[in-house]
């Protein structure tokens, strides 16, 4: 396991970490001596009333007295039965302002006196000056150096990062699979800093920084600690979000304590995760640009190191972001980032080595074959297949299995893509019709278009959030493009649940929301950012900003209200367009659609031969090349509104 330290003192506390704790315990022992002690010195005498104290005085049994202003000491001698003349001590607490104690000490013939004037009076007087702000410090010293290991002050401009002495990171190049081309470009950095002299002896120089982007959960962060752990160099981990604060010029002295650092222990690497949130671009109005002075000076202080006189010699910065295009110019250019290694999904191939690494400490049983896994699971980054094959593990430990099967990670897929099954959500007679027939409309469909991938199950069980049935179609082969003919067969597909409720009820659901929303944002994206559209030409007329991200829409350019206008009107004929042509397969397949939906009724879930069985039945309109070619329908096709029930 690797062991993390700050600012290089694994062992050693700061010497102001005492501070707090020193302070408030000599306080106490000062508030002890001056209170507490000469209560306890005072126990040994007994304590009398002062009614009783004047009863004795005129008795004459009291010989001396010692009278103060707010405490009175009195002797009195009594004989013993034994005849011995015995004296005893005691105290009481004066009235104020009794002015005929004196006369009445002088008439019983008291020997009373004053006691002296304290020499040690000042201590007193100087504490309760001084203790009250003093033990506030000390408070406040002890909370501090509980939360941040040291006064404040002293420790808010150091850098937060977290170093692995020696490279001892606990992942190595054999630990990260399926990204074999960025292992390749980093491999070099790792020679650089085992056999620099390779190098320099042909005038070669390292690159400075380089820079890891792609989606998230694709390796970025194991790939900088496997370089650190391959080359046996000291690495330092710090998200760029750790430099900012509130106060401005604390970012940039931090960044100038981490290359200080850096620069006492190179070689090594410094990895900046998140380098978006310190590294974006400065000045300017537009959404892209940055926006406060703190995270512009501790930009320009990571400048200033990066490509400042003092060469940084062996210090490697290697910093990873999935938003490339908010970073500022400045730092992409060579001389700092130099090279920029893109760590993209990985293909067939690369999950499938993904898995055996992730799978080596996990009992699989016989039937298990991971490339079939690998081939169900497009899109799937580093992270999301770890994730699947430790819930297929624990889906076997619930149900006490001796090792893990193929239908563990068949649930741990679907899991992972329609959410947790929901049995508990039970659907009356009608809804459970609905759905059946909207899934097997999804099904009919997408068992025609192409580059739409196999359909392998649709069931009727709820799952998820709000997913009351779903469909499961898996690609049969990696893909990259998206050509126009499916681009239109895919917004078909996603409106033949609604079209399937048409052609048997008359009448729609709400269960069509998602598919709606999806096949408009697909339908919009072709002719606006594709240039899929004949009137329109290829004309953009979105801006692409998150390239890595998904899930945000792209905002549309600066266009006239008449090009607006156009673009709805074509989005609107490209779904009326696959909306007919999802009736008009329906349609042909009526019967084929109400014997499979009885079936699923049935069954609640089909899936292999027995689906097949069905879809393999699926006959294709006269029209549907034609207009999965051109995208247009001929004009006497019949209306709409026959096709319905």
């Amino acid at each position: 396991m690797p062991v993390e330290t700050n600012n290089n003192k694994p062992n050693k506390q700061p010497k102001n970490s005492q501070f707090g704790g020193t302070l408030l315990i000599l306080l106490t022992f000062l508030l002890l001596l001056n209170f507490i002690v000469p209560s306890f010195l005072g126990m040994s005498q007994s304590q009398v009333p002062y009614s009783e104290f004047i009863a004795q005085v005129q008795d004459g049994k009291v010989e001396q007295a010692l009278v103060g202003s707010d405490r009175i000491e009195y002797t009195i001698k009594t004989q013993t039965p034994e005849g011995e003349t015995v004296e005893q001590e005691f105290t009481t607490t004066p009235v104020a302002l009794d002015l005929d104690l004196p006369k009445i000490l002088r008439e019983n013939n008291v020997e009373f006196t004053a006691p002296p004037p304290s020499q040690n009076g000042w201590i007193g007087t100087l504490l309760s000056w001084i203790a009250p702000p003093l033990i506030f410090l000390g408070i406040w010293a002890f909370l501090i150096n509980r939360q941040a290991g040291g006064p404040a002050a002293l420790t808010v401009g150091k850098s937060k990062a977290r170093i692995y002495s020696e490279g001892v990171t606990g992942v190595e190049f054999s630990d990260v699979a399926g990204v074999d081309e960025a292992k390749a470009e980093l491999e070099e950095i790792v020679d650089f800093l085992r056999n620099a002299g390779k190098y320099t002896r042909l005038g070669a120089k390292i690159p400075k920084g380089v820079l890891l982007v792609g989606p998230p959960g694709t390796g970025k962060t194991m790939l900088a600690k496997a370089i650190a752990g391959e080359a046996g160099v000291p690495f330092f981990s710090i998200s760029g979000s750790e430099f900012i604060e509130l106060f401005v010029g604390v970012g940039a002295s931090r960044v100038r304590d981490l290359f200080d650092q850096a620069k006492q222990q190179a070689p090594c690497i410094v990895f900046i995760d998140e380098l978006d949130a310190l590294g974006k671009s400065r000045g300017g109005a537009g959404p892209l640009m940055g926006g406060n002075d703190e995270r512009e000076q501790t930009l320009n202080q990571l400048l200033s190191e990066m490509d400042g006189f003092d060469p940084n010699a062996g210090v490697i910065i290697i910093a990873a972001t999935n938003r490339p295009e908010v970073i500022d110019p400045a730092l992409r250019r060579p001389g700092r980032f130099d090279r920029q290694v893109v760590v993209d999904r990985p293909d067939k191939s690369g999950r499938e080595a993904i898995l055996n690494v992730h799978a080596r400490n996990v009992k699989l049983a016989n039937d298990v074959d991971l490339s079939v896994i690998a081939a169900r699971t497009p899109g799937f980054a580093g992270a999301d297949l770890a994730n699947l094959v430790n819930e297929a593990a624990l889906l076997a430990a619930r149900q006490n299995s001796q090792a893990v099967f193929m239908a563990d990670f068949n649930e741990a897929i679907e899991r992972l893509v329609a959410g947790l099954e929901k049995r508990s959500r039970v659907l009356n007679e009608l809804e459970k019709t609905t759905v059946a027939y909207h899934e097997v409309g999804h099904a009919i469909i997408g068992a025609l278009m192409p580059g739409a991938g196999k359909v392998e199950k649709i069931s009727v069980v709820p799952r998820g959030v709000g997913a009351l049935g779903y469909t499961i179609q898996m690609p049969e082969e990696d893909r990259f493009l998206m050509i126009e003919d499916e681009i239109r067969g895919r917004i078909a597909t996603l409106l033949g649940g609604r079209s399937a409720e048409e052609v048997v009820f008359g009448k729609v659901s709400t269960g069509a929301a998602d598919d709606i929303q999806k096949a408009t944002d697909l339908a919009e994206r072709a002719i606006t950012l594709y240039g899929m559209s004949e009137k329109l030409g290829p004309v953009a007329f979105e801006k692409i900003q998150q390239q890595f991200l998904e899930g945000y829409s792209n905002p549309r350019r600066a266009i006239s209200p008449k090009v607006a206008e156009e673009i709805d009107r074509e989005v609107k004929q490209t779904l009326d367009n696959a909306h007919h042509m999802a009736l008009s397969i329906l349609h042909h397949n009526r019967e084929l659609l109400e014997e499979t939906a009885q079936a699923l009724l049935e069954k609640e879930i089909l899936e292999g031969a027995k689906l097949r069985e069905h879809l393999n039945q699926v006959q294709a309109p006269s029209e549907l090349n034609e207009w999965l070619r051109t995208g247009k329908l001929s004009e006497d096709r019949p209306l709409m509104q026959s096709l319905l029930v």
